[in-house]
């Protein structure tokens, strides 16, 4: 029998890499840690950057074989072997996971449509940042978010073999290594200046330019080594030079979990520098433990994480959307705080899920090809009778999840629930009418107050501007405190600052005291600060709220809104599903928290109130 492998040529001998499949489990554990239990490891998300590192090099190394054994490097042939490799499990991921959304409905087939265009062109990424998606926005439970990586890889798969035969007409290796290592340290300083503290990091942490730092110091390892890794692995030069990379790679190893507890996907120094770090470290791991009778490497390589490693493609792949879907099913939602039970049953089912795909459909076509695959089934059906209903039920499968795939397509909405909610609130906001003039001084006014905030204030602005009329409300879905001093500082410049500033930005990420610090400096001593306290399935609301409470403890013209407390006996009733944003029974509880610290201000003594040239509003 003639497969279609066999009509295409061959690479050099596949060579195993001591210690990588173990390196992959340990990311990919990092990864569903981190997305399946939110607080238990703030930094798993470096693993992408581990897989970066790895493919960098392995997909190096083979061209660079392939050059040195065959003279030429056949780009068909590659881009052949990468379809193999990735599209079986994709397809089926993509396809199989758009069936079963279709049948649950709602928020999980949000923009199902874009996702799928993102996942077919391998642009995921681009097509989220061009379209202003967001990796760390709360409001949608996006299927294949985590796709964005496979789309960075897969970007660097098509360009660089083309890239890497320019390269090698430079004289030497060492040459051709340093191209790459000041390629990789120009994509991570790129990815340093274009993040902006505070604000949303989805264009540096989804772009090719800012996050090919791992890929291509990867590569340069691989062109390093040229030479050494064509008839084999890089020659041993006695027992101490051994153990020497087996302890600067435990080291780096050590290292790169350190970053994995320490690191958060909020904060600036993941950006500049954090993840580069973490890529860098990786490196010195996979150059110690490919070594011959590396220690490091035959402990990487043992039974469960080589099992784990090999199947790390679909346990990744799989992970997001199975977890997605069941806390649909349980009735969940991703940005809360979701049940044990929920994110254990998810990895139960991913598992399984690349167990079946890695065996049944990975496998087959990345070492038969897809046209005998193809012929393999059509073969089957002119055999026997169990055979033949076995390849019709494969086809009939396949077409029901492409055909279910198009359905929901066709009737994705655009918006998730939650998302609904806030542009319902923006609307009734921008169509109330003018509100009364200055009421009686018994009366409680907004005419006085700015308000700057979150996606919660967003969502609480109609009740909000009902309970105080004549509030400026400045507020935005997925700003941080961090946003703060921008925004005050352009307020001021408005002429909008008025003479009590109320904050509530404590929702989408952790506060620290310098930047209130900051805040207080903005609106001068001359005006009052009520900062709202935050109320989130979220793993820094509890720091948050303390620094705020600590915060407005030491300051006499600062107090606290205790949103958390007001909500939280109804959080059930009143918030959405995400159990983060009210609707407007809720926005009343959220301003009655804020009026209620109004009344503190107000009953603060004649001395303190007096200098501000105005009357608080009192709260009857």
């Amino acid at each position: 029998m003639v497969t279609s492998a066999s009509s295409l040529p061959q690479p050099a001998a596949r060579i195993h890499y001591a210690g990588l499949d173990g390196l992959r489990a340990l990311a990919v554990a990092g990864v569903l840690v981190y997305h399946l239990f939110p607080g238990a490891l703030p930094g798993g998300f470096i693993g992408v950057d581990v897989f970066f590192v790895i493919s960098g090099f392995l997909i190096t190394s083979l061209l660079m074989r392939e050059h040195h054994t065959q003279g030429r490097i056949r780009l068909s042939g590659f881009w052949t072997r990468r379809a193999r490799r990735i599209l079986p499990a994709l397809v089926l991921v993509v396809t199989a996971s758009t069936t079963i959304a279709l049948v649950i409905g709602g928020d999980v087939l949000v923009r199902i449509g874009r996702q799928i265009l993102g996942a077919a062109t391998f642009s995921y990424n681009w097509v989220e940042i061009t379209t202003g998606g967001s990796y760390f926005d709360a409001l949608s439970p996006e299927m294949f978010r985590t796709l964005w990586s496979l789309a960075v890889e897969e970007q660097f798969y098509i360009v660089w073999p083309l890239l890497l035969l320019a390269l090698l007409l430079l004289p030497s290796r060492w040459l051709r290594a340093g191209v790459l290592v000041a390629a990789s340290i120009g994509s991570a300083l790129w990815m340093a200046h274009l993040f902006a503290p505070g604000a949303d990091a989805t264009r540096v942490y989804y772009g090719t330019d800012t996050h090919a730092f791992g890929l291509l110091i990867g590569a340069a390892l691989a062109v390093l080594l040229e030479g050494r890794l064509g008839a084999g692995l890089p020659r041993s030069n006695g027992r101490a030079t051994r153990v020497t990379f087996d302890v600067a790679g435990t080291i780096a190893l050590v290292g790169v979990g350190a970053l994995a507890f320490s690191l958060g996907d909020g904060d600036d120094f993941t950006y500049r520098g954090g993840l580069a770090l973490a890529s860098l470290l990786t490196v010195i791991v996979i150059a110690a433990a490919i070594r011959p009778r590396s220690v490091l490497g035959s402990r990487l390589d043992a039974g469960a994480l080589r099992w784990l490693g090999r199947r790390s493609y679909g346990v990744y792949l799989w992970h997001w959307p199975v977890f997605t879907l069941t806390l649909a099913v349980s009735g969940s939602t991703a940005t809360q705080a979701p049940p044990v039970t929920a994110s254990l049953v998810a990895i139960v089912i991913a598992l399984a899920a690349s167990e079946l795909s890695f065996r049944f459909v990975e496998t087959p076509v990345r070492t038969r090809g897809f046209r005998d695959c193809a012929r393999a089934l059509t073969r089957a059906v002119r055999t026997s009778i169990p055979r033949a209903a076995v390849s019709i039920g494969i086809v009939a499968v396949a077409l029901v999840l492409v055909g279910s795939t198009g359905a929901a397509m066709a009737v994705a909405p655009q918006s998730s629930s939650v998302e609904q909610l806030i542009a319902n609130a923006q609307k009734s906001s921008q169509t109330k009418t003018a509100p009364p003039k200055t009421p009686a001084k018994s009366t409680v006014t907004g005419e006085n107050i700015t308000a700057v905030g979150d996606s919660v204030m967003l969502a609480a602005a109609p009740a909000l501007e009902d309970s105080l009329p004549g509030i400026d409300i400045d507020a935005s879905v997925s700003r941080s405190m961090y946003t703060a001093p921008g925004i005050l500082e352009d307020l001021e410049q408005q002429g909008r600052l008025r003479s009590t500033v109320i904050i509530g930005l404590g929702t989408n990420g952790p506060v620290n005291e310098s930047t209130l610090d900051e805040i207080v400096e903005i609106i001068g001593p001359e005006r009052h600060l009520i900062l709202v306290n935050a109320y989130a399935p979220r793993d820094w609301i509890e720091g948050v709220n303390a620094e705020l409470d600590s915060f407005a403890a030491a300051r006499r013209t600062s107090v606290i809104a205790d949103w958390s407390d007001a909500i939280d006996p109804r959080a059930t009733e009143l918030l959405a599903a995400d159990r983060i944003h009210p609707g407007y029974e809720g926005g009343t509880v959220y301003a009655e928290a804020i009026m209620r610290s109004l009344q503190v201000l107000a009953d603060l003594p004649p001395a303190v109130t007096e200098q501000y040239g105005y009357n608080l509003p009192v709260v009857r």
